[in-house]
């Protein structure tokens, strides 16, 4: 074998390589690495980004997406009850001590907050709120129908696979229960002009309303013994407040920091006061088989929550600023808003169809279908979220791919039309 320093081989660091061979590989070195596809993406990302654009809004409303999607991934579970049924359960009411989870990952309100600035700066004068309202709901509702008309077939095609009537009735249920969120949510978007103008007139006085509102309709649920059916109105009051404070901070309101901690310290200390004292539950999301959810409808202590929530994140501005003038950073923020509500509709199937779809090839699996009763169950858990990410990312780009190929398919056809023979 040829020594170091051998005429005809390398010497500098490459071994024994031939020296012809030491020196493609010194050019390789020293040639200017080309950007991979996602630093060009985020470069075109960063290049289209007028200046004025507020990331730290869009890197809020991201966090919020991502929060409600693990939290759902994490806290509901379907367990085996035979060869072709499953039934929900949740890890939060055999483990009480994960109920902080739910604290981490309930992030409505913040949602909430982010869609009142969003749609009080689309205000604009002289906009007729026939038209403005038409825009903003026809976006918001863009991804609904194909939703809806995707899981006709899929349930037929479960049910024809065998799965029972009643796991098909409760797999449609979570698959359907983001609806009721769009619809308050809508509802709130709607009403952004009397939300702002209300806020002009009275202020701070308006998410006050909104809390002693919400505060009486749990007095009479809960302490006076009423119907089930009067809490429901908290669904548009509770989430009336982080909501009216989306809009207040879009009108130049929370520029410090004080009424930002505020906010977070009140919140806590009254969401910790009314689980502590009042009997609420602790869980901030619902849980199978609990007699009272802090979310079905929205409790004051929810409500608390929120707040506490919204003052966490006024305080966060600054660092996501920061964080999102990343180009990378800003490329995926970026593109989690642009399919924001498609990714909060869909979430909840990306995991049905991974849970229903393994549950009939292969029966029941570790963390998939088994009952979450230890912390042995988390950890195996965390291994599925990547299955239920890549079906969520391919149901997500479905729609689109569905519409490039009609596209495609009626400009054919017209094509053709103009082609043949009169």
């Amino acid at each position: 074998m040829a020594e170091h320093g051998t005429p005809g081989y390398g010497t500098s660091g490459y071994g024994t390589l031939p020296a012809w061979h030491a020196a493609r590989y010194q050019r390789a070195l020293d040639r200017p690495a080309r950007p991979g596809a996602f630093t060009r993406f985020a470069a075109r990302v960063e290049a289209a980004t007028p200046a004025h654009r507020d990331r730290a809004v869009d890197a809020l409303r991201a966090l919020a997406i991502l929060g409600v999607v693990l939290g759902h991934w994490l806290v509901t579970a379907f367990t085996a009850t035979g060869p072709d049924g499953m039934r929900v359960a949740s890890p939060l009411r055999t483990m009480p001590e994960l109920t902080p989870v739910s604290w981490l990952f309930q992030t409505l309100a913040v949602f909430f907050l982010v869609g009142g600035y969003g749609a009080a700066r689309g205000l604009r004068p002289g906009d007729s709120w026939r038209r403005r309202a038409g825009r903003r709901l026809a976006r918001l509702a863009r991804p609904v129908p194909f939703l809806l008309l995707a899981w006709v077939p899929l349930t037929a095609a479960l049910a024809w696979a065998g799965l029972d009537g009643d796991t098909l009735r409760r797999m449609v249920k979570l698959v359907l229960s983001p609806l009721w969120f769009l619809v308050v949510y809508a509802v709130l978007v709607a009403a952004t002009p009397l939300v702002a103008a209300a806020w002009r007139r009275v202020g701070v006085w308006l998410p006050v309303a909104a809390v002693a509102a919400t505060a009486a309709l749990d007095l009479a649920r809960f302490g006076l013994g009423g119907p089930e059916w009067i809490g429901w109105p908290t669904v548009l009051t509770g989430w009336l407040v982080p909501f009216s404070l989306g809009v207040a901070w879009a009108d130049g309101a929370f520029r410090g920091r004080r009424a930002a901690a505020g906010l977070l310290a009140g919140g806590t200390v009254a969401a910790a006061a009314l689980v502590l004292g009042a009997g609420y539950p602790a869980a901030m999301v619902g849980v199978p088989g609990a007699p009272v959810s802090n979310l079905n409808p929205p409790t004051l202590a929810a409500v608390a929550f929120g707040l506490a929530q919204t003052g966490a994140a006024l305080l966060l501005r600054g660092p996501l600023t920061r964080w999102t003038r990343r180009p990378r950073a800003w490329a995926a923020v970026a593109t989690a808003n642009l399919a924001a509500m498609t990714i909060f509709l869909w979430h909840q199937s990306g995991m049905m169809l991974v849970t229903a779809a393994a549950f009939l090839a292969t029966g029941p699996l570790a963390g998939l279908h088994t009952s979450p009763d230890g912390l042995e169950w988390v950890p195996l858990r965390l291994v599925w979220l990547p299955a239920f990410a890549l079906v969520l990312a391919g149901l997500c780009l479905l729609p689109r791919l569905t519409r490039t190929i009609l596209s495609q398919t009626s400009g054919r056809v017209r094509t053709s039309h103009r082609r043949a023979p009169r």
